[in-house]
């Protein structure tokens, strides 16, 4: 009787025992969907290096600061925003386009660099560049088609700047100078009074002569000096004869001139918008294989102008 109610109790054990197991959640049910890790973060520029590029670490460093060059400042200049050429000292530093604000007596660019070889630049040499607080760097913005930009501080026109530029492939500062230049802005971004002008000079309509200093191309073209200079109703122009009959016109921005004859040197009138002021001009030569435009500059001394009767 004893071993039949001991096999009873074993039975009713084993009953609940296989039952509590039925009933127990899988040990593969599937885990719960893990959030997502936020996405990471852009990493910003390393701090630059306090290394500056030696004069034997350098490409070959090109004077860009013309002899007598006179600073032109913000108070010479109407507010509002200008496209400005500037000149580089280094073919490395490449700057495909600019433009100047000028607000308020202060003069800021926005520089246009041919690539995104430049981290930060700096208002000042390497030296000072690399001692500078972080803070105090100018770190590079993108254009809409990636290159890189540099919104800059600008003292003066016409006169060397220092700039630093930090290079991101060899991790050192690097010298430039670079020259924001007056001639490459329209008339009417000067203040009046600024220029020399016919009006102003008093200058009553008839026949003058003036001396003429033109700069710019491969340095052997020229032009006669003094000019013909023709005044009326208050405003001036010039006749430019060339050294060389082959040239079929001449540009101011958009304006085409042109040439005054069929044989001879190549001859133009061009107006005189402002003396003592180089204006920039370019003229299409066809003595090479194709035609070609070259850029030069004209200034006129008005010091020089005398009466041609």
């Amino acid at each position: 009787m004893m071993k039949k109610s001991f096999l009873l109790l074993f039975s009713l054990i084993l009953t609940v025992l296989l039952a509590a197991s039925c009933n127990a959640a899988p040990d593969t049910a599937p885990a719960e969907p893990e959030t997502p890790p936020p996405a990471a973060e852009p990493e910003a520029p390393e701090a630059p290096k306090s290394d500056v590029a030696s004069a034997g670490q350098m490409a070959p460093v090109e004077d860009v600061v013309a002899p007598g060059m006179v600073p032109v400042y913000a108070d010479a200049l109407q507010d509002g925003v200008y496209s400005i050429t500037v000149d580089s000292s280094s073919s490395m530093f490449n700057i495909t386009a600019c433009e100047l604000t000028v607000a308020e007596g202060t003069m800021t660019a926005v520089m246009h660099m041919g690539g995104t070889g430049y981290l930060y630049v700096f208002p000042g040499t390497g030296e000072e560049a690399a001692q500078a607080e972080e803070s105090t760097l100018i770190p590079y913005a993108a254009d809409g088609d990636g290159a890189h930009t540099f919104t800059l501080p600008v003292e003066a026109l016409d006169a060397g700047l220092d700039c630093a530029a930090y290079s991101k492939k060899k991790e050192m500062w690097y010298d430039r100078t670079l020259v924001f230049r007056a001639d490459s802005l329209p008339l009417e971004a000067f203040r009046e009074g600024v220029f020399t002008t016919a009006e102003n000079l008093g200058l009553a309509d008839g026949s003058y002569t003036v001396s003429v200093q033109l700069e710019g191309g491969s340095g052997k073209a020229k032009v006669e000096s003094p000019a013909s200079l023709r005044v009326e109703g208050g405003s001036a122009y010039a006749t430019i004869v060339w050294g060389s009959s082959s040239y079929d016109y001449m540009r101011i921005e958009e304006e085409k001139f042109l040439p005054l004859n069929t044989e001879g040197n190549s001859s133009f009138e061009i107006p005189v918008a402002s003396f003592d002021r180089k204006l920039v001009v370019y003229a299409d030569t066809t003595a090479m294989s194709t035609p070609h435009e070259i850029e030069y500059t004209l200034c006129f001394d008005s010091a020089s102008i005398k009466s041609a009767s």
